[in-house]
C-alpha cells in the first residue's frame, strides 16, 4: 500500500500561491506540459513535508529499465538489461530469435491496461523463466559482460549525473529494484561512472561456475509484478534505510508502485511514473495510480528538481 500524508486544510489562495511559487520559481519543471498530476495540492504538500524533514529522512526507490534508462533515442528503442545480452559475444542467432519471439508475445501483455496484475503475474513468471533458461543454455561468460555493455546503445536518462551525484552528496540511499539482470545493470551504472556507495540493488543476478560460465540465476525470480515480495524481504534488512520514512518512488509500470511496501512506518511517499508508450491507452490508469506522471519524458529533470528542492534547504 502506498501512503500519502493526509490533506491539511489550507485556504485555496494560499495553496495556489505556494504552487505558483513552486512551479514558476523553485521547480518550474513541474509546469511542463509533459507533467500530469491528479492532485497537485497533495503533491505540493508532500514535497513540502519532505523538505521540512530534510535529506536525512529521505530514501529513493527506483526501477531501472525504462525508468533510470531511456525508453528511446532518435526514434529507436534503447535496450533493457536483457536486450543488452542480445550480443554475438554472448548468445547465438537462434537464442536471439527466441528471445524476440518471447518479447513480442509477453510485452504486450505486460502493458495491457485491460488486464489485472493478478492475471499478468503467472504470464510474467513464464516469460522471465523462459528467457533465463535460454540464457543459461548459451553458457554466457562473465568476462564478456562488460564488452557487451560497452558495445550496446544502453543510455541512462538525460540528467543522470545530477541525479546520482545529488543523492550521493546528501547520503540519500538509492534502492534500485529491477526485474532485469543485476550483473548487466551494475555494469551500465559503473561504465557511466555513477556507482556510488549509497546505491543498493535488488535484481536477478547470474550464478557463474568456477570457470566463469553462467550456470543458473540466484535466488527468487524478480519480475514486474512481484516487486512487493522483494521489497518486504530485502528492504527491511538494509540498515541504511532505517529511520528514513520519506520516499520518492520512480517506475514505469504499475507493478513498481509496490516497491515501497518494505519501508518501515512510511510518512510521506511521492510516486513518479514514466509513461513511455501507449500513452492514450494507459494515461488514465497512470494518473489514477502515480502522484506525478511524466509523458514521453526521456530526462530526469522532474525528479532532479524535486530532489534539489528537498535537499537544498535543510542541509545548509
Amino acid at each position: 500500500m502506498v501512503y500519502h500524508i493526509p490533506w491539511i486544510y489550507t485556504p485555496v489562495r494560499t495553496v495556489l500561491a505556494i504552487w505558483h511559487q513552486l512551479t514558476k520559481t523553485e521547480m518550474p519543471e513541474l509546469a511542463k506540459c509533459s507533467v500530469l498530476m491528479r492532485e497537485r495540492s497533495r503533491v505540493e504538500e508532500t514535497i513540502h513535508a519532505m523538505q521540512r524533514a530534510g535529506a536525512g529522512s529521505l530514501q529513493v526507490i527506483s526501477d531501472f529499465d525504462m525508468t533510470l534508462t531511456r525508453f528511446a533515442h532518435n526514434g529507436k528503442r534503447v535496450p533493457t538489461t536483457h536486450n543488452i545480452l542480445d550480443n554475438r559475444l554472448l548468445i547465438n542467432e537462434d537464442c536471439t530469435r527466441k528471445m524476440r519471439e518471447l518479447l513480442n508475445t509477453y510485452y504486450p501483455i505486460e502493458i495491457d491496461a485491460s488486464r489485472s496484475a493478478e492475471e499478468k503475474l503467472p504470464l510474467m513468471v513464464e516469460w522471465w523463466t523462459k528467457v533465463h533458461e535460454l540464457l543459461i543454455e548459451q553458457k554466457i561468460r562473465r568476462d564478456m559482460l562488460a564488452h557487451a555493455v560497452k558495445e550496446s546503445s544502453a543510455m541512462l536518462r538525460d540528467g543522470y549525473k545530477v541525479f546520482f551525484e545529488c543523492l550521493a552528496e546528501h547520503q540519500v540511499p538509492l534502492l534500485i529494484f529491477s526485474a532485469g539482470v543485476g550483473d548487466v545493470l551494475e555494469e551500465v551504472i559503473r561504465q557511466n561512472h555513477v556507482f556510488h556507495p549509497n546505491i543498493h540493488i535488488i535484481s536477478n543476478y547470474m550464478d557463474f561456475d568456477q570457470t566463469g560460465v553462467l550456470q543458473a540465476f540466484k535466488g527468487q525470480l524478480i519480475h514486474t509484478f512481484n516487486k512487493r515480495e522483494g521489497a518486504l524481504s530485502h528492504a527491511a534488512g538494509l540498515r541504511e534505510l532505517q529511520g528514513r520514512p520519506n520516499v520518492v518512488l520512480m517506475g514505469d509500470s504499475l507493478g513498481d508502485l509496490t516497491m515501497a511496501d518494505g519501508v518501515s512506518e512510511p510518512q510521506n511517499v511521492l510516486t513518479i511514473g514514466f509513461l513511455n508508450d501507449q500513452v492514450e491507452e494507459r494515461k488514465e490508469s497512470y494518473i489514477n495510480s502515480f502522484d506525478v506522471v511524466l509523458v514521453k519524458d526521456e530526462t530526469l529533470d522532474v525528479p532532479n528538481a524535486i530532489l534539489r528542492y528537498i535537499t537544498s534547504s535543510r542541509d545548509e
